[in-house]
């Protein structure tokens, strides 16, 4: 059933302009609509805000003043909003129109994509939100929704009504802007946004493309933002197999959980991306996807990219030069402009005929290699990837060309022995009897760990990063054998393989143990001495401790306690005691028995009775131990003679 039926905008005309001739979409701010400007005759997209929120003053007016700022966002890779206005209860945008579908339909339809593809459509949003936050702006709610593919192949990026000035802290509290999945953890913890996290959010949004889901899941949307603050996103390699090592670099740099670790901004990322790209061979690029290896979609079919490379892209423009020029130029959809009939240059009209023939053998899938083939001094290379050294030779020898400089390189995915990639390319045109160079491959490179036991571990870390590997965990423990601060063992062992760029973790000599000897209970200059004695240091708390069991002067406690293992020159931290208690003595001379017994005991002290001969039957205290209004340790006794 048409849902669009029963909406009672569709078919009204807003502000006397725009007729609204279906709906799009419903999302948490407005539902858009697609609808016709009759005043200029295009089709175009309209957001109009639900009616709960249009009745918000405040909100309306950010949300128009938003809509300004945006629509002078003028970039080729973002939604452009062309008008502003309401109509009675209605509030909208008038927005481009963008025909085809949105990234999430693509990932729910085809799962991962291959790095290629999944770069394709990364590159021209990060142009986007380069340009935003060079002119000030923070997208703050990227995901796939928000990124539109439209039919001709361009990527487009929207909803940038929820914007913010770069300059601006955003604090919030009963809800969350934005979807869990995607949101930075300095979003979550503290209601702040700057470029960093539409940084973070595009390397979520780049993990689901190379993986086709998101990286952290939970039984509620708490969960999953307790998992965006406390655990890293995964390597996608660690889902699928083979991927590229420079791709899970490029996830772990735009999604690192301290922002000041990650790239700055879009076009800082958008830099990074153009690098990995370029680091990556053509095989890497089309790494299959899980599904398409589950079923069995190979070869041409499953090097299929989502969006097509329309323009070539300068790979080695320097951003640094001009922000927005930069942004400008790495959208690869930038169209020239257009030309009046009649206006085509000589060289256009030249090549004319040839590129309609190339057009036509292209549309039929023919490569413009067979074209030339039957001139008789060209023909193809042999497909020759994934062959065998031995069979890549014996193809290309039986295509008459010649077999040049072999050289080897490491491949995580081309197996040892096999072709990696071939110059010219396989079905490049190349001259009868010309030469092709092969790269085959060793198989994944692997270092042997080294023997670094009695090494100092700075030594121990140079060493490793030489051999191509990486310093990992350093734990501590005594050692009889091994010097203070030099490796005891790695783990991995000396000896084992292990690939390139592989952490070793590395167990390092605290030195043979030294025993704390227990000085509680000794002056305090005695045990300093017996302490340093042993070569250890010694530290006096700045505060004292009152004790009924140490006397003024003693030691009272000590960190860490006596028996304790330590390593020579650790320190033991020594608490002194100020002695017990002490309270003032009432002075109960001349009071009754029972006066004086009750004035003592609520003061704190214990009462004893020196009655003698003569004061067996007397009821008046004579004297007492402690003079009144002398200090005495609490809970002492105190002796009262009677007469």
């Amino acid at each position: 059933m048409d849902t669009t039926l029963q909406d009672p905008l569709v078919g009204q005309v807003l502000d006397g302009r725009y007729r609204v001739d279906a709906r799009i979409a419903v999302g948490g701010m407005a539902t858009v609509y697609q609808a016709l400007d009759t005043r200029l005759d295009r089709v175009l997209a309209l957001k109009v805000m639900h009616p709960t929120l249009a009745a918000d003053v405040s909100f309306v007016e950010r949300f128009i003043r938003e809509a300004k700022s945006v629509a002078r966002l003028a970039h080729p890779n973002v939604v452009q909003v062309f008008d502003q206005g309401a109509d009675g209860s209605y509030v909208y945008l008038a927005m481009e129109y963008v025909a085809g579908c949105t990234l999430r339909d693509v990932l729910r339809e085809r799962g991962a994509l291959q790095p290629r593809a999944a770069l394709d459509v990364l590159e021209p949003v990060l142009a986007a939100l380069g340009a935003a936050h060079r002119a000030g702006f923070v997208h703050r709610d990227m995901k796939p929704e928000n990124v539109l593919i439209g039919d001709d192949g361009r990527v487009k990026v929207a909803d940038f009504g929820l914007v913010r000035s770069v300059d601006t802290v955003t604090h919030t509290t009963d809800t969350v802007l934005g979807t869990v999945s995607y949101l930075a953890p300095e979003q979550i913890e503290h209601g702040t946004a700057d470029p960093r996290v539409d940084v973070y959010a595009c390397g979520v949004l780049f993990y689901e493309m190379l993986t086709g889901d998101r990286p952290h899941y939970g039984d509620s949307p708490a969960t999953v933002l307790y998992k965006h603050i406390h655990e890293d996103v995964p390597p996608p390699s660690a889902v699928v197999p083979g991927m590229p090592y420079p791709l899970d670099e490029l996830t772990a740099s735009a999604t690192a959980r301290n922002p000041d670790v990650r790239p700055y901004d879009a076009v800082a990322l958008l830099a990074l991306a153009r690098g990995t790209r370029a680091a990556l061979s053509e095989e890497q690029l089309d790494v299959l996807p899980p599904q398409a290896i589950d079923d069995g979609r190979l070869g041409s079919e499953a090097r299929t990219s989502v969006i097509p490379r329309l323009l070539p892209v300068d790979e080695d423009a320097e951003y640094a030069e001009d922000a927005e020029r930069e942004v400008l130029r790495t959208s690869r959809f930038e169209s020239p402009p257009p030309l009046p009939p009649g206006r085509r240059s000589a060289r256009a009209r030249r090549r004319g005929p040839l590129a309609a023939v190339l057009a036509v053998l292209l549309a039929l899938g023919i490569g413009t290699g067979v074209w030339y083939i039957n001139s008789g001094q060209f023909t193809k290379v042999p497909a020759v990837l994934s062959k065998t050294q031995a069979a890549a030779e014996k193809k290309l020898s039986s295509a008459g060309l010649d077999v040049g400089k072999v050289t080897h390189r490491y491949s995580d995915t081309v197996d040892r022995g096999t072709v990696i990639s071939s110059s010219p390319a396989p079905g490049a045109r190349i001259r009868d009897n010309g030469s092709v160079t092969l790269v085959v491959s060793d198989g994944p490179e692997t270092v042997r760990i080294p023997a670094l036991s009695g090494v100092t571990l700075a030594k121990a870390r140079a060493q490793l990063k030489r051999d191509g590997l990486e310093p990992g965990m350093v734990t501590r423990e005594f050692s009889e054998d091994v010097p203070e601060g030099s490796v005891i063992s790695t783990d991995p062992a000396a000896g084992t393989e292990r690939h390139a760029g592989a952490a070793v973790a590395l167990t390092v000599s605290k030195g043979s143990p030294v025993e704390v000897a227990d000085v509680t209970g000794a002056d305090l200059a005695d045990a300093r001495a017996e302490l340093e004695e042993a070569g250890l240091k010694v530290k006096v708390a700045a505060e004292q401790v009152t004790s009924d069991e140490y006397d003024k002067g003693e030691v009272a406690a000590q960190t860490p306690d006596g028996g304790t293992e330590v390593a020579a020159g650790d320190t033991v931290t020594l608490t002194v005691s100020k002695g017990p208690e002490t309270v003032e003595v009432p002075d109960v001379v001349g009071d009754s028995v029972d006066d004086a017994k009750q004035a003592l005991t609520d003061a704190g002290f214990q009462v004893k009775e020196d009655r003698g001969l003569l004061g067996l039957f007397g009821d008046t205290v004579k004297s007492q131990s402690v003079a009144g209004g002398e200090s005495a340790a609490k809970g002492s006794t105190i002796t009262i003679k009677i007469r």
